[in-house]
Formats: structure tokens, C-alpha cells, sequence
């Protein structure tokens, strides 16, 4: 992989699809910026939080963000983060998602990314290199879509409460008390978070308290720990909830997301 190319190299390319390999050892955050490029962040090793103007992804290994060009994000790294990105020029292929989304990445399509990272930035078209990068769309467009996100509302009200709600996921407090803060009617507050966010209350909470689990669980902390810092009231309960959204239960479910070496 060629780890002397930037994001300004990637995005200047001649081709329409270009790779670029990072590593973050430690914790940080990637501030808020956009690109001319659509990109598909990947997770080799370690977790991501990338946040836009409308959600939240929670992403480990083995999984990828999809970032339409021109939208805002920042990326806060949990520690040991191997990320590789593929900018992709708008035009690139027709049917290319208009929207932020969460992927799964499967084996065939993190070894095109891997080896795209290191493919000349002029490759030659018509070439096996080209063949490498059209791979890498035809498994983006083929690729199972998750629900790694935690929309976020436009709404002033409910967004003051969403992230008040994030800050302190392990709270009690029930859709009555929060209508009472703001204050509206339970049923205007229920009505409010389906016409923002198209999901219930309980549903949102549900999904933020998980995806806020991951880089907790990635940096090792115990199941325990982490599903009662989170408002779970036992691992057995957490666990059912893990399983039932990202389909197993957290320790299979990092086996297989750090099954591979870092690359």
C-alpha cells in the first residue's frame, strides 16, 4: 500500500476511483470536512463514530461508511484505528447511493479495497488495476446494507433532547419525563420522534444505547461493564439485544470483525 498519498492526492487523481491507506494508533477526531469525492470509509482494525448532519454511525471492523460527495462528517477514532478509504468520483457509475449509509464489507470486497490502496493513482485503463476498481463498485453496489446509525433530528427541541439523551445513555427517564422538560404532551413528544427520526422512542434509544457499546467493547472493556454503563439490567439482556440487531452476540461478534491482520 502506498502510505505517502493524502486525501488531496486521492482527490486530484486521474481515474474516478482512487485508495488511500491511514493508520491512527491512538485516539482522535478527524474535525469536520467534505470532499468533491464520494468516499467509502472502511474499518480494517478498531472502531470509527463518524457523524453528519443527520446521523450517527458506529462502525468496526469489517464494516464501511458510505459518504455521498459534498456532505459534511467528522470521524472520532477509538485507538488503534486502520482505516482505508475509496474516493469515488460521482459519475463513476450510474446508481451510486444519494444517501449515507452503513455497509457490510465482505471478505472480496475489503481484499479489492486492501489492494487498491496500493494501485498507482494513474493506473492504466483497461488494465487489471482498472478491473481491481470496477470490482470495488460492483460489490459497493451489491453490498448488505446495516443499520449501524443513530439518526438525529432537525428539530431544535428533539435534538437538544437526543444529544442530552446520548451524554447520559444509561438514564431512566421515560418518554413522560422528557415531554414534561420540554414541555409538550407524551403523545406530541412520540409523535415528534416518528416524523423526525422515523422510528419510536424506545427504538432510538435502543439503537443509540448499542452502537454506543462498540468502541467500548472494541477496547476491551467487560460485557457487564459496559451493558449496565449503557442502562441494560443484565449482560444476558444486553446480549439478546446485540444479537437480535448485528445478529450475534458480542464476543462472536468481534471474533469476526477482528478476524483479519492489520494491513
Amino acid at each position: 500500500m502506498d502510505r505517502t498519498r493524502t486525501p488531496d492526492d486521492c482527490h486530484a487523481a486521474p481515474r474516478p476511483v482512487a485508495a488511500l491507506a491511514e493508520d491512527y494508533p491512538a485516539a482522535g477526531l478527524i474535525p469536520d470536512h467534505r470532499h468533491d469525492r464520494a468516499q467509502l470509509i472502511h474499518a480494517v482494525r478498531g472502531v470509527m463514530t463518524v457523524t453528519a448532519p443527520d446521523a450517527r454511525w458506529v462502525v468496526p471492523a469489517g464494516r464501511a461508511v458510505w459518504m455521498p460527495a459534498g456532505t459534511p462528517h467528522s470521524i472520532s477514532l477509538g485507538g488503534d484505528v486502520a482505516m482505508r478509504t475509496v474516493y469515488i468520483d460521482p459519475e463513476a457509475r450510474a446508481g451510486l447511493p444519494m444517501r449515507c449509509l452503513a455497509i457490510d464489507v465482505p471478505p472480496l470486497l475489503r481484499e479489492a479495497i486492501v489492494a487498491a490502496t496500493a494501485i498507482a493513482l494513474d493506473y492504466e485503463e483497461g488494465g487489471r488495476d482498472e478491473r481491481v476498481m470496477e470490482l470495488i463498485l460492483d460489490e459497493l453496489m451489491a453490498a448488505p446494507r446495516l443499520a449501524l446509525d443513530v439518526p438525529m433530528p432537525r428539530d431544535p427541541r428533539l435534538l437538544a433532547l437526543c444529544e442530552r439523551l446520548i451524554a447520559d445513555p444509561a438514564g431512566r427517564a421515560t418518554l413522560t419525563d422528557l415531554a414534561r422538560d420540554l414541555p409538550m404532551s407524551a403523545r406530541t413528544l412520540a409523535r415528534l420522534f416518528h416524523r423526525e427520526l422515523g422510528m419510536s422512542f424506545g427504538e432510538w434509544r435502543r439503537r443509540m444505547r448499542l452502537l454506543l457499546c462498540l468502541p467500548r467493547l472494541a477496547a476491551g472493556a467487560p460485557v457487564l461493564e459496559v451493558a449496565l454503563d449503557h442502562g441494560y439490567d443484565s449482560p444476558s439482556a444486553f446480549a439478546a439485544m446485540f444479537r437480535r440487531t448485528l445478529g450475534s452476540p458480542p464476543p462472536a461478534y468481534y471474533n469476526e470483525a477482528f478476524r483479519f491482520p492489520k494491513r
